[in-house]
């Protein structure tokens, strides 16, 4: 039975309200992705129409062209035989939400809005969107007909679920959630999620990476699992600087870093890690066990497909890595 599964994030240079650049950036981290034997793709938050859209949010033009370049990718052979996780806002019941697009084959799994909104310093969410208020809670989203032609599918599953693929179970996070005291991954990975991601619109200040860094680790250190982590980069039309630092963590230990402060469109960082090694780590926590028990479950959305192959008994698995941070210096360089 397979058990080593073979993840990508990425770190992406998208513009506000670039659509055509956007998608041809998604398409290439995607190809990218595939050429390293990734059979799941990360993708930064917002990444479709970009995170700095201001009030243009407030566009149902905005929204349009968004379904419009979702269609294309849907269409693109690119996009075959990998589950792709892409970041677009989307109206429901007329509502504005931040959300993923998982999407598989030219079919639509799983629509996930994000539940917590960053609403101080520097970010104004709660002015265009509103967060998802029912926990475990899953709607039916109706799809425009341009994407009804494409799927053949009328409704998709809308809110906070999980995907469970043929070898390991899949849950987002976006952002913010991560920040949370009481983030979901911690009871994703209760109810025996293995494979946590999170879409990021993340903006640089100076020794941030030691926080986000820490987070990450943390988040699979207690309750073991994998990790993925997905940033923008660069100044996509507002006042922002995003800085990368896309990353990869195990049970606690880091297995890949992407960089901080690249010049490259496209940066695809990729992991290849043994499902058994989540297992046995939560496994032999006697504390952890007793308290997933008792937790209440996500509703799951099957899918059939596997991460893993079976025929993967040679295959190399990624190795922990130390961090390598820049100091104060090379940060303000940079």
């Amino acid at each position: 039975m397979g058990r080593k599964v073979t993840l990508a994030t990425c770190s992406l240079n998208q513009w506000a309200l670039d659509f055509e650049g956007n998608l041809s950036r998604i398409l290439q981290s995607i190809k990218v992705a595939k050429e390293k034997g990734a059979r799941y793709r990360l993708g930064p938050e917002l990444e479709i129409c970009g995170y700095g859209c201001a009030d243009h949010f407030y566009e149902s033009d905005t929204i349009l062209h968004s379904f419009q370049v979702l269609a294309e990718l849907l269409k693109s052979p690119e996009t075959s035989d990998i589950i792709c996780d892409v970041g677009m806002p989307v109206l429901h019941k007329n509502v504005r939400y931040n959300c993923r697009v998982l999407f598989l084959n030219k079919k639509i799994l799983l629509i996930r809005p994000k539940t917590a909104m960053a609403n101080g310093g520097n970010y104004r969410e709660l002015r265009w969107f509103t967060p998802w208020s029912k926990p475990r809670e899953v709607e039916e989203h109706f799809l425009p007909r341009t994407i009804q032609k494409i799927t053949g599918q009328e409704t998709v599953p809308f809110g906070d679920a999980v995907l469970a693929t043929k070898d390991t179970c899949i849950g987002s996070e976006i952002c913010e959630e991560l920040w949370l005291p009481n983030s979901p991954h911690i009871e994703m990975g209760l109810d025996g999620v293995e494979i946590f991601t999170n879409s990021s619109g993340s903006h640089h200040e100076l020794r941030k990476a030691h926080i986000r860094v820490d987070l990450v680790r943390s988040a699979t250190a207690k309750n073991g699992g994998i990790y993925l982590l997905s940033n923008l980069k660069g100044c996509d039309s507002d006042r922002l600087y995003f800085d990368g630092c896309a990353m990869i963590s195990l049970n606690g230990d880091l297995v890949a870093q992407g960089a901080q402060f690249s010049l490259s469109d496209v940066e695809v960082l990729t992991a290849t890690l043994d499902l058994e090694d989540v297992r046995g780590y939560r496994a032999h926590i006697s504390s952890r066990c007793i308290t997933a028990s008792r937790v209440t479950s996500f509703h799951r959305v099957r899918v059939e497909f596997s991460l893993s192959s079976f025929d993967d008994i040679y295959t190399l698995t990624s190795n922990p890595i130390q961090w390598k941070y820049h100091s104060p210096e090379e940060e303000i360089r940079y």
